[in-house]
């Protein structure tokens, strides 16, 4: 075992290591345990935003495919968010769409504080999003 002290520059304060790597600089096990570190806050975000609470298929396809699709949905949601320049929370926006996944309405019917008013005469060739 291999006991590695690091004092942070950023906050002054001082992190001890424990590790059985015996063979790398003392300044790279540090980056790897911060890098670690950083790995663990992005899996905590996305339990906490993307609401994955396990995968679904275990190959680095289906993690990736699974992760991509709740970003995906995720940056949508903020979209829909902005553009109808609502004051509820993203979580509470997903939690109210994941009742009327699959009923056929507007948008604003879902979401009736709502002032969304959509651009006029611009021509535009795409389903519209947010009908009225």
């Amino acid at each position: 075992m291999r006991r590695v002290r690091f004092n942070d520059p950023d906050t002054g304060k001082t992190l001890i290591f424990i590790t059985n790597q015996v063979t790398l600089p003392a300044m790279t096990i540090c980056a790897l345990y911060k890098n670690r570190w950083q790995v663990e806050l992005f899996f905590k975000w996305i339990k906490q935003h993307l609401r994955i609470k396990r995968f679904f298929g275990t190959s680095e396809n289906a993690v990736k495919t699974q992760i991509w699709i709740a970003v995906s949905v995720y940056v949508l949601v903020a979209i829909i968010k902005k553009k109808l320049q609502l004051d509820a929370s993203l979580y509470t926006l997903l939690q109210i769409m994941s009742v009327t996944l699959f009923e056929k309405m507007p948008l604003q019917q879902a979401f009736p504080a709502s002032e969304y008013i959509p651009p006029e005469g611009v021509p535009c060739n795409q389903l519209n999003l947010f009908m009225i």
